[in-house]
């Protein structure tokens, strides 16, 4: 199926995409607040500049689009259009994941990803599931792991 956007529209609709400070991520900064966590955002210090640090738990979470990370998810479709351009560019996106979850559990960070598909989507978590997979994951996990529409899951790589 040919897009329906030409190039120039298409291409102006990607870049007003946010890469920080998303309705997803503020959501998520929302629970960490109301739950009492002290956190700081992008941290360019560490690898992968995370979403949220909490260093107390010697915790980083990523917040991860379904889309971007192909997240093996009813969100993720890939594009019908210029397939191998996109295959190519999220490919890129989830071997630099994996190298810097990597690169920061060896520094000994425990790490999760939130995926979209958890926060929004016809199959998200309730707020009262994802606020308590959160909270469960930082205060009790001494290992990476996962939130995604099915509910917490250890970290099976991306």
């Amino acid at each position: 199926m040919a897009d329906v956007h030409s190039r120039d529209v298409r291409s102006k609709n990607m870049r007003a995409i946010r890469t920080q400070d998303t309705a997803i991520e503020q959501r998520i900064a929302l629970i960490l607040k109301d739950r009492g966590f002290t956190y700081r955002v992008q941290d360019k210090a560490l690898a992968g500049r995370p979403d949220f640090v909490v260093p107390a738990q010697q915790a980083i979470i990523f917040v991860h689009g379904c889309f971007w990370h192909r997240h093996h998810c009813y969100l993720f479709k890939m594009p019908a259009t210029r397939t191998e351009f996109w295959a190519g560019k999220i490919n890129s996106n989830v071997e630099r994941d994996r190298r810097y979850i990597q690169q920061l559990q060896e520094s000994g960070w425990k790490v999760l990803i939130v995926w979209e598909c958890a926060l929004r989507g016809k199959l998200r978590l309730k707020d009262e599931a994802l606020i308590e997979r959160l909270e469960e994951w930082l205060l009790a996990a001494s290992h990476s792991g996962e939130i995604d529409h099915a509910g917490l899951h250890h970290y099976r790589g991306v």
